[in-house]
């Protein structure tokens, strides 16, 4: 099946195990993503504006989303440490990606996507559907100098601060470690 999706303001078509950039589409946006009323989101969770995000796993934040240089936030923690999806939804990209290494992307309406990069080993495909908590990867150093796990998030193809959108255990997020 393929899937395209809107990520870093270019279009993108996934097909198997392969992504591949549309550079001719990226001024675009999806034809598929339509501008969504506030009444039409409230009550089509496919075109909600705001759903529960969990923290997808356990360990500190090495960085913090700048919105320049860094469109996610770096967790810090052990290799082999579980990571799991932020929410419900749908794997459209499970493999290898320049500069992310191991990474899996999911969509989980027409409004977000998730990207979780330089796991270890990924634990689902292309198509599957995966639920709030599922173990979807584990934490490892693909394409990069420290085990982490790089997430970023989407709201209609723009990068946003995941840390607005997610829910931590305590009242505060972990603290980034200075370096």
């Amino acid at each position: 099946m393929k899937h395209s999706f809107l990520w870093n303001a270019g279009c993108y078509l996934v097909s198997g195990a392969t992504l591949v950039t549309l550079v001719a589409c990226a001024p675009v946006p999806i034809k598929s993503t339509p501008p969504v009323s506030q009444t039409q989101g409230a009550s089509n969770p496919k075109f909600a504006e705001s759903i529960p995000f969990v923290l997808p796993t356990q360990g500190h934040v090495i960085y913090r989303f700048d919105g320049k240089t860094r469109k996610g936030i770096g967790i810090g923690g052990a290799d082999g440490t579980p990571v799991v999806a932020a929410a419900d939804g749908v794997v459209v990209h499970a493999g290898t990606l320049r500069g992310y290494g191991n990474m899996i992307i999911l969509k989980h309406n027409e409004v977000f996507l998730t990207a979780y990069a330089h796991n270890r080993k990924l634990l689902v495909s292309e198509d599957q559907r995966v639920t709030a908590g599922q173990k979807i990867a584990e934490m490892g150093s693909a394409a990069s100098d420290v085990t982490k796990l790089h997430f970023e998030m989407r709201k209609r193809g723009v990068a946003v601060d995941p840390e607005t959108y997610l829910t931590f255990s305590g009242t505060n997020p972990p603290r980034a470690k200075t370096p």
